[in-house]
């Protein structure tokens, strides 16, 4: 299921995590008050619009409530970064994900409203655009273009059932690297491991092989 996400400022980071967004077929409305900046993005959006966020009227008429992710990425202003941080708040955002330059500033943003801090880099930019697409994925780590490592919680078909009996690498061309389950971490656990009802998964594998594994968990 696709989400509804706001991003707020369209630098490098922005424009990163607008992109990725899109990739994951999540619909994406940007706001920036460089006009070059909305043009440039176009292509991946549903909306875009030149506004100033930093009055409260702007954010009204677009109704942040609605959206599943707020993304403050305004990097070079802090002050105009907190203050939208806090009127996304006040209006009712359901959360709030701030850019951050520093530790200072995330103090702040975290006592002003933001519900996480991030220090986005690139790469950080998709791992979070990829965290967030989905209610499933605990965590993220890219190795390359195609593989990752990924928490999970187990699909629930699998419970009562081991790993041999499951022939996951086989049948899903995944890779059970720990498993997790409360508090405790079993590494490389073996084949006749049984899979409990409050397992998470540490895999790896390409992104379509854990994606079809995901759809298990959300159907």
């Amino acid at each position: 299921m696709s989400k509804s996400v706001l991003v707020i400022g369209l630098g490098r980071f922005g424009r990163y995590i607008t992109k990725k967004f899109n990739e994951l077929n999540d619909e994406v409305m940007a706001i920036d008050i460089n006009e070059e900046k909305i043009h440039d993005i176009m292509p991946y959006v549903v909306d875009a619009k030149i506004a100033n966020c930093r009055r409260m009227e702007t954010l009204e008429s677009i109704g942040v409530s609605n959206f599943d992710l707020c993304f403050v990425c305004i990097g070079t202003d802090f002050q105009s970064s907190l203050e939208i941080t806090c009127l996304l708040k006040d209006l009712g955002a359901k959360k709030v994900i701030s850019k951050a330059s520093n530790g200072f500033h995330a103090k702040f943003l975290m006592r002003n409203g933001a519900d996480e801090v991030v220090y986005p880099e690139k790469s950080s930019a998709e791992k979070l655009a990829t965290k967030y697409s989905s209610n499933h994925i605990i965590d993220y780590i890219e190795i390359s273009d195609d593989v990752a490592i990924y928490e999970i919680p187990v699909v629930p078909s699998w419970v009562d059932k081991s790993i041999i009996e499951l022939d996951i690498r086989k049948k899903h061309k995944i890779n059970i690297l720990a498993v997790k389950n409360g508090g405790k971490v079993k590494s490389l656990p073996d084949a006749d491991y049984v899979f409990n009802a409050n397992d998470q998964l540490v895999v790896m594998g390409e992104q379509d092989d854990v994606e079809k594994v995901l759809q298990k968990i959300k159907s």
